[in-house]
């Protein structure tokens, strides 16, 4: 029998040109972010609402229109233009423009220009605000130089990238138009299994594709995000949802979201029966804290889980077969702090039943550093339970807030300082790595990947973020990056204009 393939919902189509990279500034409010109390809820149910439509209820028949007239002109098509890397990484730029070659003199020698071959993506997205925030799949917008949003009405906006959080790939954009239409978020924690759901998106680029389905299963696991501290909790959807969905809407008979589409298992590459969407509460967490602080503020406990089943039980010779099951317990981790240990079953989050790994995921998901959580576990038949404060990947319980947004935006990318152990590993006093890159000045105008660790600003040295955002806020004109990748020898040259 053959295996099902699990499938991001990204459509491509690969075009060859040549490309020549300009130095042109990105299009869109560098900083146009929302703090303070500006926030984005789920809104919980009203208890009496009938999972049918309005009109069905009348005619006493299955109609959708009323729903998919709601929902419609909020649910977008976005295009993504890509430029493969070049093939040898060490000589950068390989397209430096004249006035760069005199800015710089011999110091540098590039080769000429060389074919390029721009890879077309095709998503969707669904705009959450008035102001154009838009929140999409982040695999729709990786490795993107340019994305394009065309609105129900065929109106087109240069979309940029306020941030995005590659373990629950999910991505916010913001548009700058007028009369927008926006959708409203529901708790999913809410959502049952069975109820009627649509998914709306631009399937094969078809643009507004509305299907109709129910709710199949909640918090599915199906290991596709391959990112180190993926949470993957899944709505599952019988809905349609083909290449192209990913990054739109799943939402109830109220026209509220309750998921973002994301991927399908199919044996084909096209839709079987099985789709799956990121719960909505996930998805307010992230572009709350992109929203506030810069960027995803993941907490988690520190331990290593399975989902306890009859195998599992008989072998650990436990009489019950709900919960989840501690493998591990990492040393100084938060669980470790409250005296969870390794062999605890993990019952109740918050008083929340839990029975399976991604739904646990998905509850801590929804926390950040700091935050307290009461856990209940079953340990040798009797319950105990453990007020458990949640940690950040580092161990740390603190938040961390990115400073000099507009400049980082408008650069399109987000960094870090190096951290002293791979300083001393290679043999440098200090720098700035990138971490990710999205639409902006760096992936536009350069073929910079994501790795690449700035030790100097032409010439000058650069040991942290606020040294680098420092000497380029003064900065006209050329620019040059020198650099190094960890897993490529030798030192790496990126240039580009930056203009007042």
């Amino acid at each position: 029998m053959r295996k099902f393939i699990v499938s991001l919902g990204i459509f491509l189509v690969t075009l060859f040109i040549i490309s020549i990279s300009s130095c042109k500034n990105f299009d869109g409010n560098a900083g146009n972010r929302e703090e303070g109390n500006f926030q984005f809820y789920a809104e919980q149910r009203n208890s009496e609402v009938n999972n049918t439509p309005d009109k069905a209820v009348k005619t006493g028949q299955l109609d959708f229109t009323e729903t998919a007239k709601k929902v419609l002109d909020a649910v977008v098509h976005i295009r993504s233009t890509q430029i493969t890397p070049s093939i040898d990484s060490r000589i950068q730029p390989q397209q430096m423009p004249d006035f760069f070659r005199e800015f710089f003199g011999d110091r540098f020698q590039m080769p000429d220009n060389m074919p390029q071959q721009p890879l077309f993506g095709s998503g969707s997205g669904v705009i959450i605000d008035k102001k154009g925030y838009i929140v999409t799949n982040n695999h729709v917008i990786k490795n993107a130089k340019e994305l394009v949003v065309t609105l129900h009405n065929n109106e087109t906006y240069k979309a940029m990238v306020i941030g995005a959080d590659p373990t629950s790939d999910i991505a916010l954009l913001q548009i700058e138009g007028n009369n927008l239409k926006a959708l409203s978020f529901v708790d999913s924690d809410d959502v049952e299994v069975g109820e009627w759901v649509l998914a709306v998106g631009n399937p094969y680029s078809l643009y507004s594709t509305v299907t109709a389905g129910i709710v199949s299963a909640k918090a599915r696991n199906i290991n596709i995000n391959q990112e180190k501290f993926a949470i993957e909790s899944f709505i599952q959807t019988d809905a349609a949802i083909n290449p192209g969905n990913s990054g739109g809407a799943l939402v109830d008979l109220d026209g509220k979201i309750i998921g973002i589409n994301s991927a399908i298992a199919t044996r084909t590459g096209s839709y079987t029966g099985y789709g799956f969407a990121v719960p909505s509460n996930i998805v307010t967490k992230v572009v709350n804290d992109i929203l506030k602080f810069g960027s995803v503020q993941r907490a988690i406990l520190g331990v290593t889980i399975t989902t306890m089943n009859g195998n599992l039980a008989k072998e650990k010779k436990i009489d019950f077969i709900k919960g989840v099951w501690v493998e591990s317990v990492g040393e100084d981790s938060a669980a470790q702090k409250a005296g969870i240990e390794a062999g605890d079953v993990i019952i109740k989050v918050d008083g929340i039943n839990v029975s399976t790994s991604p739904r646990l995921q998905e509850i801590i998901a929804q926390h950040r550093p700091g935050d307290k959580v009461m856990i209940i576990v079953n340990r040798d038949g009797k319950e105990k339970e453990f007020l458990v404060v949640l940690e950040s990947l580092k161990g740390t319980r603190d938040i961390t807030k990115k400073e000099n947004v507009e400049m980082l935006n408008y650069l399109g990318a987000d960094f870090e300082t190096l951290d002293k152990e791979t300083s001393k590993k290679l043999d440098l006093e200090g720098g700035v790595r990138v971490v990710n890159l999205y639409p902006g000045l760096l992936r536009k105008n350069t073929q910079m990947r994501p790795g690449y660790i700035i030790t100097h600003i032409d010439g000058k040295k650069v040991t942290n973020i606020k040294e680098m955002v420092a000497m380029l806020e003064k900065k006209e004109g050329g620019v040059m990056l020198e650099g190094v990748y960890e897993d490529i020898p030798g030192k790496h040259y990126y240039a580009f204009g930056l203009s007042s």
